[in-house]
């Protein structure tokens, strides 16, 4: 059974949104440097969790 499409599953869960996030966040940052910086924050926290997360689940 071939299983490489989960390892790539797993690392669109572990930086997809947090990528989104930061992208959001550069556009945000003329006009509302707070919710820039609130997105920003967010992205780093969701990246820490979840690489302790997933990166439990892979190994």
């Amino acid at each position: 059974m071939n299983l490489d499409g989960i390892i790539y599953l797993f690392i669109g869960i572990m930086f997809g949104p947090a990528i989104i996030m930061t992208i959001i966040g550069l556009v945000l940052l003329k006009k509302k440097k707070t919710a820039a910086k609130v997105l920003f924050i967010l992205s780093a926290v969701y990246v820490i969790i979840s690489l302790g997360i997933c990166g439990s689940m892979m190994a």
